[in-house]
């Protein structure tokens, strides 16, 4: 079997182990006979496997019993547009909090729907930073506040949330979720795409609280509405039951590790070795974050000069190394730390960035 070092940025690695046990699993779940894929979503066995999930994510992160966790499909990208419609009602401000693409797109949709503002943008720095709190611009009426945890083009993240008390605030967590620790209590909604830090893609999860869950949305598409889904356990139609088994291995996962303490531990020894062999290069790797804001999930950094960016991927795809291509907007080289990505990889990254250098 090919090994190679998987550094995709989404659909990210999966623990070995979650993949191992799924595999064992595959056309027998729990003397079934059946794939968990095959299984009814009313079975018994399949309800055990949703319920563990939500309970495990309630543990994982110390959710309050005022918040609701769901299973939505459509990826963070149906968000973008499914909360607006139930907040962003007449006389009332969407505000955005702009610091990459993610978040512009998340705007972009809102706008379709109502009045939007922009809090504050780092967009005129080439997203290289998260605004500060200082200059932050709300508004009496504020539907929400909206915010992107981790940018996963540019290479940034929140070191710490604001506290904001005069409307909901909202975030889009899906490239760092489950990464390290969070008060669940500062926010009136959560959101993430699995893809990265929770399992495969096709699942979201969304982690909502109660008060959100009570306004009239009757205007609202019942698909579409938050409501729909918490007043029956994510079980309103057929949910995304592979893709939910699969997030509930990785939370099994993470649970055997220690926790989330333990794998933010773990995710900050791991991007210290590629932040030390862009710091140590004497300028030959270049960081796009500032150095405060950078993300412990996306590294992002640049060669001297695009032909040396082509040679360094190049070389890395001949050594086994996988998804180190920034995105397209950026360009330059991509690491993608996420949970499961082991320490061995960006230890092999760390010496490959080295030997390049000095070649």
């Amino acid at each position: 079997m090919k090994n190679v070092y998987n550094f995709n940025a989404g659909p990210s690695a999966l623990p070995k182990a979650v993949l191992e046990r799924a595999q064992s699993q595959l056309l027998d779940f729990k003397g079934t006979g059946m794939s968990v894929m095959e299984l009814s979503h009313r079975s018994k066995e399949y309800e055990e496997v949703h319920q563990n999930a939500i309970n495990l994510l309630k543990e994982l992160y110390d959710i309050p019993e005022n918040y609701q966790v769901l299973f939505l499909q459509g990826g963070a990208s149906l968000q973008f547009s499914m909360f607006p419609m139930q907040y962003l009602k007449e006389g009332l401000v969407g505000n955005y909090i702009l610091t990459g693409s993610w978040s512009e797109k998340a705007l972009k949709e809102a706008k379709m729907i109502g009045e939007t503002k922009i809090a504050a943008s780092s967009k005129d720095n080439h997203y290289k930073s998260i605004p500060q709190f200082s200059d932050f611009q709300f508004n009496e009426n504020d539907a929400y506040v909206h915010l992107t945890s981790n940018n996963t083009i540019y290479g940034t993240q929140w070191a710490e949330y604001p506290q904001i008390t005069h409307a909901p605030l909202v975030a889009d967590m899906s490239s760092d979720i489950l990464s390290r620790p969070i008060d669940v209590q500062k926010f009136g909604l959560i959101y993430a795409g699995a893809q990265k830090n929770l399992g495969p893609s096709g699942v979201t999860v969304a982690i909502v609280r109660d008060d959100l869950l009570s306004e009239n949305v009757d205007h609202v598409p019942t698909m579409l509405r938050y409501q729909t889904h918490a007043e029956t356990n994510s079980l309103y139609h057929t949910p995304p039951t592979f893709s939910i088994y699969m997030l509930n291995e990785v939370l099994t996962w993470v649970k055997e590790q220690g926790g989330v303490e333990a794998i933010e531990k773990r995710n900050m020894e791991k991007a210290k070795l590629i932040y030390d062999a862009i710091d140590e290069s004497n300028g030959f790797y270049q960081g796009h974050a500032e150095k405060e804001a950078r993300s412990l999930m996306n590294i992002t950094f640049n060669l001297p000069s695009e032909e040396q960016n082509k040679q360094f991927l190049a070389k890395a795809k001949e050594l086994g190394f996988v998804g180190l291509n920034g995105h397209r907007s950026v360009g330059g080289c991509r690491a993608s730390t996420y949970n499961a990505v082991p320490l061995e990889a960006c230890l092999a990254l760390r010496d490959y960035m080295n030997s390049f250098r000095t070649e």
